[in-house]
């Protein structure tokens, strides 16, 4: 593309320089790539919990509320309508009535993930269940781990 000028009688004929200066572009990507990684390891904090390992395993992909209970037998509530999807700590006693207060709608519609360490004795998993059942939830989905399959040289050697 060119541009015609006249200047005092002489038609003078200049180029639109179109070059990008791609420099800038690549250090200001550099820098968010870089805070993105630094960042993403402090988002993810939450309640260590070593979920058992299954076959089948369904991705979450709506809103939900988790119940978690860590391998000290400490129980957790995190609902996504309520506390900002944290996990809050809160007494087995007090999580039926915690339940009941934050649906909305039939109890019997919603929802339950219980996520619970692998060491956790099944008495205190039970104790959960029965909470929830208590509050009249019936659809309780147990959170896990997919199988990871072994390659076919670990199995051959055994």
């Amino acid at each position: 593309m060119a541009f015609s000028a006249r200047n005092g009688g002489q038609t003078r004929t200049q180029t639109a320089l179109a070059d990008i200066n791609i420099t800038p572009l690549v250090d200001v990507v550099l820098v968010l790539l870089l805070i993105f990684m630094l960042t993403a390891p402090v988002l993810q904090s939450g309640i260590a919990v070593q979920v058992p390992h299954t076959r089948a395993v369904n991705q979450i992909t709506q809103s939900r509320t988790v119940v978690t209970i860590d391998k000290d037998q400490n129980v957790f509530l995190q609902d996504d309508g309520r506390n900002g999807g944290t996990d809050v700590p809160i007494n087995l006693t007090n999580l039926t009535a915690q339940l009941r207060s934050s649906g909305n709608g039939d109890p019997a519609k919603r929802v339950i993930y219980v996520r619970a360490d692998g060491r956790v004795p099944f008495e205190a998993f039970a104790s959960v269940m029965d909470a929830v059942k208590r509050a009249g939830i019936t659809n309780i989905s147990i959170v896990t781990q997919p199988l990871e399959s072994k390659p076919a040289d670990e199995t051959a050697g055994k």
